[in-house]
């Protein structure tokens, strides 16, 4: 039965995405925002949690130096993201069927001088970055802007049948998955043979995972294993972010983060608090384009 059930989600999705891609590309704006406004009438409990996370971090954020917000209430600040998460899912539809040339071609390079000169020692790349703007395009347009493609660290679909829709869709693009159980010994294969990793760092873990940091003023449990791959690996880390201008896609490479050769607990905690900074960084001046409905401090003994 639950095969059954896997085959129809995965049919749907391609139907859905096949109806998306099919459409003039000009729609895809205005019918991203569409959707984005849809999702939380679907499923409300998600909006009630991105509203709460954004209460909560609208202190820490308002004091930030790089706070200059467009949308000033949580409410506000929510609505925009479904938004924007509606525009990043037409886009990645258009992608899945090869239709998403205009998307990679409306994308934007800043920093690309720090992209060279970390690529430049020759011993592979990690690319930190968090579910900021469209984390999907990020990836995927590695292959049609640098003639390399790049692996991502993810987690496996539960649906076999959707699992394998999404690998056909990355391998289109130079891009594949290294699944989380057991990937740091893929991923220190791939940095050896000089590959670009690309690594999402900003979700909640359990303890035995990872250590206790702040985040956005809040207590969190963030993962350590950027920190010890690049450690492990000598493989140079560049924090790495998309964002949207309008219709433009923007990616930044910040300067290659320099590490201490402190790896006891304390060194490896201060380090992940170091790679934190970053993503709160991204959040403060875009903060309708990151993924706030996630309960990210959930294990950190906050209630929910």
């Amino acid at each position: 039965m639950k095969s059954v059930i896997w085959s129809i989600q995965a049919a749907f999705f391609y139907a859905l995405t096949l109806i998306t891609a099919i459409l003039p590309a000009r729609f895809t704006y205005r019918l991203g925002a569409f959707v984005g406004l849809v999702i939380p009438c679907i499923i409300p409990k998600r909006r009630a949690i991105a509203i709460d996370n954004i209460n909560r971090a609208l202190p820490f954020m308002k004091k930030h130096p790089l706070w200059n917000p467009e949308y000033e209430t949580a409410e506000e600040l929510a609505r925009e993201t479904f938004r924007n998460l509606g525009r990043s899912l037409m886009e990645v539809c258009r992608l899945y069927h090869g239709k998403g040339e205009d998307v990679i071609n409306s994308i934007e390079l800043r920093g690309r001088e720090n992209y060279e000169a970390a690529r430049a020692k020759g011993k592979g790349l990690i690319f930190l970055t968090g579910h900021c703007g469209n984390w999907e395009l990020l990836a995927l347009a590695f292959s049609s802007i640098f003639d390399e493609g790049m692996s991502v660290v993810a987690r496996r679909q539960n649906n076999p049948y959707l699992n394998r829709m999404v690998e056909r869709m990355r391998m289109r693009y130079n891009s594949r998955v290294i699944y989380k159980q057991g990937a740091l010994k893929g991923i220190l294969s791939a940095l050896k043979r000089s590959e670009l990793i690309g690594i999402l760092a900003d979700q909640a873990v359990f303890p035995e995972e990872g250590v206790l940091i702040d985040v956005m003023g809040r207590k969190a449990w963030a993962s350590k294993a950027p920190v010890v791959i690049a450690q492990k690996s000598g493989a140079p880390l560049i924090p790495t972010f998309i964002h949207r201008e309008g219709k433009r896609q923007v990616i930044t490479f910040l300067p290659e983060h320099q590490f201490s050769n402190d790896m006891t607990d304390e060194g490896i905690r201060r380090e992940t608090q170091a790679l934190s900074r970053y993503i709160e960084d991204f959040v403060v001046a875009h903060p309708t384009q990151w993924y706030w409905v996630h309960r990210r401090w959930k294990r950190a003994g906050e209630a929910a």
